[in-house]
């Protein structure tokens, strides 16, 4: 048997099909009142026949003040529950698992949104000229961290309740608990501050809480950096120890990835300077990591091909995360699992200004997305530049939504 192919048991009691997992893509696909629509339903559907032991949602939001983009998904306290429950079943159908990802974008918010830019900190982005298109976030308080901690548990509650399977706990890429593990964006001096124990410590407790309300068998995950790919940043040993200190919360896995807007290492462009891999970006970064790790770690970044998802699993990640390349080829799985050398070419821009570049990949890939969810079998190529003026302005429109969404009473709301 393929070392992909083998099911793995985890902590909770749950047991993944195999090691292949789709990992969490911005979707950009939620529908008036941040709902998923159908075409999350129907693209779920498509990725729960491709092959995929585990589909990683992309990411949900814990608060409706707070979203990093206007087309995300938003599952609060109020949220109405039936378009959750369609999209799970969809998911789930042919026996993948699924698990949804929640989060809090924390200082990763545009200028233009309305609602909340909380942070650590008040450090805002930085990225050169881009940085004046995001706001200026505001350090939390005691009692808005506790907030956040117990809105996270209720999100993961309400998944569960939905038909997800487990939840994975954003804290990576940037956002808000990732930004209180990093000593370049968490100032502080209280308990939340100084040194990592202390900038742990949000992550700690936002795990432990939703361990403590989910039932036995749903899965927990986390997300977290290898490194920030930032001077004076997050860095491996750092994530080594965070790793350690999750084995005691009840964590089922661990999935490792890497970068944030300031560092593009998952789309190759870190702004250390380090030099990433052409595949399986971390991998190297995770060298010091997955052999002790006490549970067991999924490895996500530039994975295409069927020999380097094999090569994934025999330097000791238990999943692999593949992300883009499903985007792509929903069924990519599947062709693996039978023995095929699948590969999936990323179409993309080699631009000068790595930031454009990247949106234009991205922009690329959200296209995709919605051709697929719209029913298309073979969409064919996008155009680049075509994909990132078609998302601009599917933005200008989602933000008009959010705001009046936003703006309305809660009890009309729901």
């Amino acid at each position: 048997m393929s070392q992909l192919a083998e099911p793995l048991a985890l902590r909770s009691g749950q047991v993944l099909p195999n090691r292949i997992a789709k990992a969490a893509m911005e979707e950009f696909l939620a529908v008036d009142g941040q709902l998923p629509g159908p075409e999350l339903v129907t693209l779920y559907r498509r990725w729960g026949g491709g092959g995929a032991g585990l589909l990683i949602t992309g990411h949900v939001m814990v608060d409706e003040r707070a979203l990093a983009d206007p087309s995300d998904v938003v599952l609060a306290d109020r949220t109405p529950l039936e378009p959750f429950r369609r999209w799970a079943a969809a998911a789930t159908a042919v026996g993948a698992r699924a698990w949804m990802q929640i989060n809090h974008p924390g200082r990763v918010v545009y200028a233009d949104m309305p609602g909340l830019a909380w942070s650590a900190s008040d450090i805002p982005v930085s990225i050169g000229r881009l940085s004046r298109f995001f706001a200026q976030p505001t350090a939390m308080t005691p009692e808005q961290i506790d907030e956040v901690v117990n809105r996270f548990a209720r999100t993961a509650q309400r998944a569960v309740e939905a038909g997800f399977d487990g939840v994975e706990i954003h804290a990576a890429h940037g956002y808000l608990i990732s930004q209180f593990l990093s000593p370049l964006t968490n100032r502080r001096t209280d308990r939340w501050g100084g040194d990592l124990a202390n900038r742990a410590r949000l992550l700690i407790d936002v795990v432990t809480e939703v361990r403590r309300r989910l039932p036995g068998g749903a899965a927990v995950a986390v997300k977290l950096n290898t490194a920030d790919f930032q001077r004076g940043g997050f860095a491996q040993d750092d994530a080594r120890q965070v790793v350690g200190m999750l084995a005691d919360t009840g964590v089922d896995l661990v999935e490792l990835s890497g970068g944030s807007v300031e560092s593009l290492a998952t789309n190759g462009y870190p702004a250390d300077g380090h030099t990433l891999a052409r595949e399986a970006y971390f991998l190297d970064a995770a060298a010091t990591i997955i052999p002790q790790a006490p549970v067991p770690v999924m490895l996500t970044g530039g994975v295409r091909r069927r020999a380097v998802a094999e090569r994934v699993r025999a330097q000791g990640a238990a999943v692999v995360g593949v992300a883009t390349a499903l985007a792509l080829d929903p069924e990519l799985p599947q062709r693996w699992l039978r023995g095929e050398e699948a590969a999936v070419a990323v179409p993309g821009p080699r631009w000068k200004n790595k930031h454009l570049a990247s949106a234009a990949t991205q922009a690329v890939v959200h296209c995709r997305l919605r051709q697929v969810g719209r029913g298309s079998a073979d969409p064919g190529r996008a155009d680049p530049v075509v994909s990132l003026i078609q998302e601009q302005l599917q933005r200008r429109r989602s933000l008009r939504r959010y705001r009046r969404w936003l703006a309305e009473p809660v009890s009309v709301r729901t």
